[in-house]
């Protein structure tokens, strides 16, 4: 799960500025006010719906000197910090907007000891060439306003290595000095708390795999940073003692299992370092580590690994995996836990010892789990696992007892050492590629995302009772599809290893899979549409195959030669002879009117060599057509794609939905993620796309939100947006 959260590269060019407050005509060239209200000047909340977690948690860190003041960082998803009053992670980086979609990436965050109001980000998903530099942020008043430091260099919060530890530290010696581990650039200070970066001289050399330094801890008035890309019998691990000269600890351990340093904590009681290890950055790819100590005082080092990879399993394979995270006891001298990582044959767990490491206990081997709350970690089965990708690890400064660590779908936490449950309310990270509202039935979303496959939504304000959808599980869904006459059957298509189709009768809360599916299924599921009346099913596999026609519910399938390859089909909301398809290499629209067994090109010239685009049917019409060219704007058919227009009033439309009407309309409302202007943002139209009203504003706007976007039939002015790492967005007039 969670092994390739990809963001989207597109990025649009325009400004985060706010657009307009009222329902007026949007002219090129014409300003408008900053807000976000409704066309009766309502302004609209913004909620999360509730899935719980559903994303790599990377890293948490607790306040010393601060009880119940903890932050969380996600690979794609954004920073958090925890309100202990409510029980709650509260989002604190929701303001960036389109053009910083790579911000959402969170690499490091650091806290200042001696103000607790400080707080630092380093924000950055990718390093790779496509992507724009990193930023700093820093927080006068623990992340609710920031100021901003743009970076020269790269960071990589979704990339290998992305659950180390934090490459962010504020000096033990002056609070007015951080220091930013980089993963091509070396090591980067800051003497003016985070306002401007230079590079520094420091002793390891950046190599093309883009580790570079993989943590950075204080120990007492000692820096040390690891290095990632040692061959693992040159040094790995550095330290400074005047802020200065950087110089290889000596006697550290080598070796495959202790060549890139994953994380670090120190003991100040004992002045003891413990340092966890692996023969790979990780998350995946580790199958060798260990964890080792060494005593600052003296310099000695000691091997204190509770269990050394390289055993038999139980049956009968090699018990393989690295070491990920650590932390100490604040409270009780000697005490730590540290985790185990990428353990899939025996499974992840946490080791903790009271005595330095001379003996551990298995916290997993007593756990007792309650996941009522995010039913969805069960997996399809009875009783979730302790967990995966566990790299983050945090033990409460001011309660021995209380330790946290994060999956790649959660946060778990313990209050007692055996008892666990998530705590990730307020923590959404889902990476959604699929939305649809039902008009009739118990749900009012179904989702299709990365990683978690699909969820029916019976309730907004908690995670799914049911889970995600099984029979089969999904880690990553492809298509959803509602048939518009008979909305109590739906499909779903997606990458699983029992089947890659299934379908519903009762509007999603069960699942039976296809009986067949075609053979090139297993490898490339794309989307699937349903014709009008679920009596004909459509399946795209990608541009190298052919689409595929079920007409007996996926029982038998049959190849659509005059299919255009990789399209996503969709179907008319009326007529259930008719199915449409655009074609991005040509940029034509191919119609069927024989319920999907022919299809004929229709307009053409629309757009061509962009696979980002939309084409979505419009409710209780026939043949009323809208496709969403990014750039090339919005164009709109009603006849059956016959022939389309531009529509005047937005230059560029990402994606498009539609919702219940207006009091006093005739038409849906059209909800669109596009620009008027220059601004991309969420709007919506009550009267057909010839004006429009911005419906988010400056502190909501999730990064890059093009995948999906859908109204509720049976609740106007409600809004569905589907993000890529903070979950199912919705709002609704205050």
């Amino acid at each position: 799960m969670h092994a390739s959260r990809l963001s989207r590269r597109t990025v649009l060019a325009g400004t985060a500025a706010a657009a307009a407050l009222t329902a007026v005509p949007f002219l090129p060239g014409r300003a408008h006010a900053a807000g976000s209200a409704d066309s009766a000047g309502h302004a609209y909340r913004w909620r999360n719906v509730v899935q719980g977690g559903t994303g790599f948690i990377t890293g948490v860190l607790f306040h010393p000197a601060v009880r119940g003041l903890a932050y969380a960082r996600t690979d794609i998803g954004g920073a958090y910090r925890w309100d202990d009053r409510t029980g709650r992670w509260v989002p604190l980086t929701d303001h960036l907007g389109w053009d910083d979609w790579n911000l959402l990436g969170v690499e490091a965050m650091a806290v200042d000891p001696a103000h607790p109001n400080r707080v630092y980000l380093a924000l950055g998903t990718y390093a790779q060439s496509w992507a724009g530099n990193g930023a700093v942020l820093r927080s006068e008043d623990r992340g609710a306003t920031w100021k901003r430091t743009d970076l020269t260099v790269k960071l990589g919060a979704n990339e290998d290595g992305r659950g180390c530890g934090e490459r962010l530290l504020v000096d033990p010696r002056d609070s007015d000095t951080l220091w930013l581990g980089t993963r091509h650039d070396g090591l980067l200070k800051s003497t003016d708390r985070g306002a401007t970066w230079k590079a520094v001289s420091f002793p390891a050399a950046p190599s093309a795999t883009g580790q570079g330094v993989t943590l950075l801890v204080a120990a007492g008035r000692t820096v040390y940073a690891g290095w990632g890309d040692s061959d693992g019998t040159t040094a790995n691990l550095y330290r400074t003692a005047d802020g200065t000269t950087w110089e290889a600890v000596p006697g550290q351990p080598a070796g495959t299992a202790a060549k890139v340093p994953i994380r670090a904590a120190y003991d100040r009681h004992t002045r003891e370092l413990y340092v966890t290890y692996a023969n790979a950055p990780g998350p995946n790819g580790q199958s060798d580590g260990s964890v080792h100590k060494l005593r600052t005082s003296s310099g000695k080092w000691t091997e204190v690994t509770p269990v050394k990879p390289g055993g038999t399993t139980s049956d009968g394979g090699t018990d393989s995996f690295g070491y990920g995270g650590v932390a100490v006891d604040a409270r009780r001298p000697g005490t730590l836990v540290v985790s185990t990582n990428n353990r899939w044959a025996e499974i992840d767990t946490v080791f903790r010892s009271t005595n330095g490491g001379r003996t551990w206990t298995s916290l997993k081997d007593t756990a007792v789990f309650d996941v009522s709350e995010t039913p969805f970690l069960k997996w399809g089965g009875d009783q979730p696992k302790f967990g995966w990708w566990i790299q983050a690890l945090a033990l409460d400064p001011y309660d021995s007892k209380h330790v946290v660590y994060g999956t790649g779908a959660t946060l778990y936490g313990t209050r007692d050492l055996r008892h666990w449950a998530p705590q990730i309310r307020g923590l959404e990270e889902a990476s959604i590629r699929q939305l649809v509202s039902p008009p009739t039935g118990e749900a009012h979303l179904l989702s299709g995302s990365g990683d978690i496959g699909v969820m029916y939504h019976e309730r907004l304000t908690a995670s799914p009772s049911r889970g995600m959808a099984s029979n089969p599980v999904f880690g990553t869904s492809t298509g959803l599809s509602l048939a518009a006459a008979k909305p109590s059957y739906v499909v779903r298509a997606g990458w699983g290893d029992h089947g890659n189709g299934a379908w519903s009768n009762d509007g999603g809360r069960t699942w039976a899979p296809f009986e067949a599916q075609p053979s090139v299924a297993k490898s490339a599921p794309g989307p699937i549409a349903t014709n009008a009346d679920g009596s004909v099913l459509l399946w795209s596999f990608g541009t190298s195959n052919p689409g595929f026609r079920s007409a007996d519910n996926g029982t038998t399938w049959s190849e659509v030669s005059s299919f255009p390859k990789g399209a996503a089909p969709v179907a008319d909301p009326v007529d259930p002879k008719r199915f449409y398809a655009f074609d991005t290499t040509t940029g034509t629209l191919f119609a069927s009117t024989d319920g999907g067994l022919t299809f004929t090109a229709r307009a053409g010239g629309l757009n061509s060599g962009d696979t980002e685009f939309q084409l979505v049917a419009a409710p209780g019409r026939s043949g009323d057509l809208w496709l969403s060219l990014k750039t090339n704007g919005l164009y709109r058919s009603t006849d059956g794609g016959a022939t389309f227009a531009k529509v005047a009033s937005c230059w560029a439309s990402h994606s498009l939905g539609f919702g219940k009407a207006a009091a006093g309309a005739s038409y849906p409302a059209l909800y669109m993620v596009g620009a008027t202007e220059t601004i991309t943002a969420v709007y919506r139209s009550d009267d057909e796309a010839k004006t429009w009203v911005r419906v988010n504003d400056d502190r909501h706007q999730w990064g890059w939100i093009g995948a999906a976007i859908t109204g509720d039939p049976r609740v106007y002015g409600r809004v569905y947006i589907a993000t890529n790492g903070r979950g199912v967005q919705y709002g609704e007039p205050a």
